[in-house]
């Protein structure tokens, strides 16, 4: 039998009584959650900055992150929102190599999915209680989400999963902001189709259940470049980029218009140190037109404690082990730069 069926996983709610989020931070989330929709609503003219790790490895190191980006964050809240990348599931290219913590809690052991998922539940969850901070994950397995549904605020749907029919029925029945990445190919009626798809009603069937969607009024796009047939990166954050994306939005009668940036991945060519030139230069997009302005709602970082990257054997404290991200110091920088212009 090619498909060997190991054990039988808790579902969601077990998991979530099991660990289960405090009535005080559920306040503190509910407040942070309706804060968050107020931007992308278009109510509030604060800047919303996903930033954080490629990808999750390892707690200690991710939480000393959040605890130095809270400090930022006490100084640029008038400005900025940040919420914190913890990515626990990687997306790979080929299928191979490091898929997240969700697979791996510990990156140098095997594979243990039931420990993965109560270890993304306890850093969620910790991020919060010692934070205050709300958190980002990407929904890689639309399965999975519900093991985290009552302590994400924000989910990406990435550019491999973003034609996906279960990922674009499953963002409808979320009552929190979702972003649907352009796909690799750089089609953007694909993305748009999937922000359509996302903010309608659905029927259908999730993790053993007929359900229906009420459609959410939240989901928006991510650009976040594409790759040509010749496998080179090619960026689409430029001011004809956004004034296009502008326009597509109007034609397509969708609510609340909003772009987040993925200033990493093909805009940047996987070049990260370019992350902090092209968030300026879209900030000065935003200052030379108003509508792009009142689209923008935001960047997406990738960015850690160290630059760069590393294997997953070198040890390096703080160091992404998947795609190159900035450094603490380079990120600190950016962010204040950015707020002292907003």
């Amino acid at each position: 039998m090619s498909m060997n069926f190991m054990r039988k996983l808790p579902i969601p709610q077990e998991i979530k009584e099991e660990y289960p989020l405090s009535a005080e931070c559920e306040i503190l989330k509910n407040k942070c959650d309706e804060e968050i929709a107020q931007i992308f609503r278009g109510e509030s003219d604060k800047i919303i900055m996903i930033i954080g790790p490629c990808s999750a490895d390892r707690e200690d190191a991710v939480m000393e992150y959040i605890y130095r980006l809270a400090r930022v964050q006490e100084q640029i809240k008038d400005k900025i929102f940040i919420i914190p990348r913890i990515y626990t599931n990687k997306p790979r290219t080929n299928g191979m190599g490091y898929k997240g913590m969700v697979h791996q809690p510990d990156p140098t052991k095997a594979e243990d999915m039931l420990e993965g998922l109560v270890s993304i539940r306890k850093l969620h969850r910790r991020a919060i209680e010692d934070t205050g901070f709300v958190c980002a994950d990407e929904m890689l397995y639309p399965e999975n989400y519900r093991y985290l549904s009552d302590l994400l605020s924000y989910v990406a749907v990435g550019a491999r999963s973003v034609e996906n029919q279960q990922h674009r029925l499953t963002v409808s029945g979320m009552d929190i902001p979702a972003g649907m990445k352009n796909p690799t190919s750089g089609d953007l009626s694909v993305m748009f189709n999937s922000i359509y798809a996302a903010q309608s009603s659905h029927t259908f069937l999730y993790r053993g259940w007929e359900v229906r969607t009420d459609g959410n009024p939240l989901a928006h796009a991510i650009l976040r470049g594409f790759v040509n047939k010749h496998g080179e990166s090619l960026p689409n954050y430029h001011y004809e980029d956004l004034l296009l994306t502008y326009r597509l939005y109007t034609e397509k009668g969708l609510v609340n218009p909003s772009v987040i940036i993925d200033t990493n991945h093909a805009n940047s060519g996987k070049q990260y140190l370019e992350q902090p030139r092209i968030l300026s230069e879209v900030m000065h997009c935003c200052r030379h037109n108003t509508d792009i302005r009142r689209m923008i709602k935001g960047f997406m970082v990738e960015s850690y404690l160290e630059d760069g990257s590393q294997g997953i054997s070198d040890g390096v404290f703080g160091k992404s082990i998947t795609d190159p991200c900035l450094g603490w110091e380079k990120t600190e920088d950016m962010l204040l730069r950015t707020a002292d212009i907003l």
